[in-house]
């Protein structure tokens, strides 16, 4: 019987020979998760203008944003679950098909599929210890997505049309797919394998989960705006929100701790990501395209952090925890897994759960910044150019109007301040969350790293 340093030497042994064919499907991987990376960042920027040419309120201008993240982070147990069943690439061509219709909701339903697809086949075709290298470099194109999104979508809607920022996509697209269907040779399930697979596929599980999913967010984004907390319409969704999981991928503490850091992960991310936009244009009264400007070195060192985690004292703080975590996020839980056939499936669960704190992430912060801004703006005697914010749901479509509006300095400045504490209420609720995840990751322990590949081979 070999041993472990034998392993540990073969494993590395064989992630510096790797074919070319292993790398064009690592790149044909990276392609994909950059486009869903891309998509999710770009509107964001353009949400204001978006709200104010459709006449939209606030609470609908959120939604633009979770109801994106909702169609991910429904689809992705699916994908996971039947990925299993029919196969890595069927799953993978359906995903890409969606993506490419465009419209929101269908573009997050293929993108739940490539983005937690990607990090599955990652999974299926390296072992525990190359992984953490390959997920260093994988988080490049997450991250330089995150960074472009705004930066392309902000030129679009500012010089453009917002309604032209889908269409960025399709070329990426069409290259995502060619890398795909030329360099990804994965092993099918076999008949036998199948029907066990079907066997244990819990549909009903997912489906409650999808349910739930749309259920617990939408109390979480509306209760003290559009109803109180008290009335039935906010207290019963979260009552009876109760998404589905299989209960063995909580049969040891790393995986409970893993998947806690992930949710409160992603909750931070994609939160920042959206309201650092929003700060830069209501309260320093910049154009979409320069606050994308303005957000470029938090950007920059998630992509540095995600990838090396080197830190130096030109590194932004957020970076720091938000950059590191795509790498190491992932390793506690892969790591304590019994069944080496369950590397795909916890690798896609893992990145259900980012989502899934995404998507609870930005409904509490849409709550947040509708009632404080609802307080502040209350005690303001407003002008008459002003009267529109009377209303607190106009608040995200007139952020456009505060650049061009003719106001006296001093009204000026208490607007401005009014949408700046309601954004510094959102970045300490995204401080609050945080702890949460740092809480969690005191209970982290040591396991080892030799961990064969799974079912699914490079070639």
């Amino acid at each position: 019987m070999p041993s472990e340093s034998e392993i540990s030497n073969k494993s590395e042994a064989t992630a510096t020979k790797e074919p070319l064919s292993f790398w064009l499907s690592f790149l044909a991987l990276n392609t994909t998760v950059f486009i869903v990376s891309l998509d999710s960042t770009a509107l964001a920027v353009a949400v204001p203008r978006i709200t104010q040419d459709l006449h939209g309120t606030t609470l609908e201008a959120f939604w633009t944003n979770i109801s994106f993240i909702l169609a991910i982070v429904v689809t992705q147990p699916i994908h996971t679950s039947l990925s299993d069943v029919l196969g890595r690439k069927i799953l993978l061509y359906a995903a890409f098909f969606f993506f490419g219709l465009g419209s929101i909701v269908f573009a997050g339903l293929g993108g739940g599929g490539l983005d937690v697809l990607s990090e599955i086949i990652l999974a299926d075709i390296t072992t525990l210890k190359e992984r953490l290298l390959y997920l260093g470099l994988y988080a490049l194109p997450i991250a330089g997505g995150g960074v472009c999104g705004p930066l392309i979508g902000a030129a679009i809607s500012e010089f453009v049309d917002w309604r032209r920022i889908d269409w960025i996509n399709l070329p990426i697209i069409i290259v995502s797919v060619v890398l795909s269907i030329f360099s990804l040779h994965l092993r099918r399930p076999s008949d036998l394998l199948f029907r066990l697979m079907l066997a244990r596929l819990y549909l009903m599980g997912t489906l409650l989960f999808a349910i739930g999913s749309t259920v617990f967010a939408l109390p979480l984004s509306w209760a003290g705006f559009m109803y109180s907390w008290s009335p039935w319409r906010t207290i019963l969704p979260l009552v009876i929100a109760e998404p589905v999981f299989p209960y063995r991928i909580f049969s040891n503490r790393m995986a409970v701790v893993t998947l806690v850091g992930a949710t409160a992960h992603g909750a931070v991310l994609y939160s920042i990501l959206l309201y650092i936009l929003f700060f830069f244009q209501a309260v320093a009264l910049e154009t979409p395209f320069k606050s994308a400007v303005s957000v470029l070195p938090l950007g920059d060192g998630i992509i540095g952090l995600s990838i090396f985690g080197v830190v130096d004292v030109e590194t932004i703080i957020p970076a720091i925890g938000v950059g590191t975590l795509f790498t190491i996020l992932t390793i506690p839980m892969t790591a304590n897994v019994k069944n080496v056939d369950d590397m795909g499936i916890v690798a896609g669960i893992i990145v259900s759960f980012r989502l899934f704190g995404a998507l609870v992430g930005l409904a509490i912060c849409s709550t947040v910044f509708n009632n404080v801004f609802e307080q502040r703006i209350s005690s303001i005697v407003l002008s008459e150019s002003l009267e529109a914010l009377g209303d607190p749901r106009e608040a995200i479509g007139f952020i456009p109007a505060l650049r061009v509006l003719d106001l006296e300095p001093s009204m000026l400045v208490e607007v401005i301040d009014a949408y700046r504490l309601s954004m510094m209420a959102v970045f300490l609720t995204l401080v609050g969350i945080g702890e949460i995840g740092l809480f969690a990751s005191v209970f982290t322990t040591r396991s080892s790293q030799s961990k064969e590949r799974g079912w699914a081979g490079s070639n």
